[in-house]
């Protein structure tokens, strides 16, 4: 696979991020082993500069956020919370969710990241309660160890898609 298309493929694994694929693209990694294309990509992230990193946590989207509410996310995005019946909150959840991404943005700078694929919204609204006690650091390489799981489901989305 050439660059332009390895690209084009895996560009959106990590969210609004394609310079992880074009840096991997580099490397001549086997696409077929996809548990190998997961610890390359991780690895080329968490090499990357500490502002980079944080461009990436950055690029995820709260969780039931607004944009969620107004259609802006990634399909994979989009998929990703609707497993966790984001999609389906109810108005007090909503709300709840609401409070702790700005208490969350608040502390940290940056969006609450969490692997949600079949988490529920009381499991969630736990771990963001959770997390919400941590200190800069951990929760920075907290939102990596998540970051690089929605990665990994992805690339697996994708080899059952293929």
């Amino acid at each position: 696979m050439d660059t332009h298309d390895f690209i084009a493929r895996y560009g959106g694994v990590y969210e609004h991020s394609p310079w992880v694929a074009e840096r991997v693209s580099a490397l001549g990694v086997d696409t077929s082993d996809v548990a190998l294309l997961a610890d390359v990509m991780a690895d080329i992230v968490d090499n990357a500069a500490s502002e980079q990193q944080l461009e990436l946590i950055r690029a995820h989207p709260d969780l039931a956020g607004k944009a969620q509410v107004a259609g802006e996310l990634t399909a994979d995005s989009t998929a990703e919370q609707a497993s966790a019946g984001l999609d389906q909150c109810s108005q007090e959840e909503f709300e709840r969710f609401q409070a702790l991404n700005t208490a969350y943005h608040d502390k940290f700078g940056f969006p609450f990241v969490m692997a949600v694929r079949d988490s529920s919204r009381d499991e969630i609204l736990e771990a963001f309660t959770q997390r919400l006690e941590n200190d800069y650091e951990l929760e920075f390489e907290t939102a990596l160890v998540e970051i690089h799981k929605i990665a990994r489901l992805r690339l697996e989305a994708m080899e059952q898609e293929a």
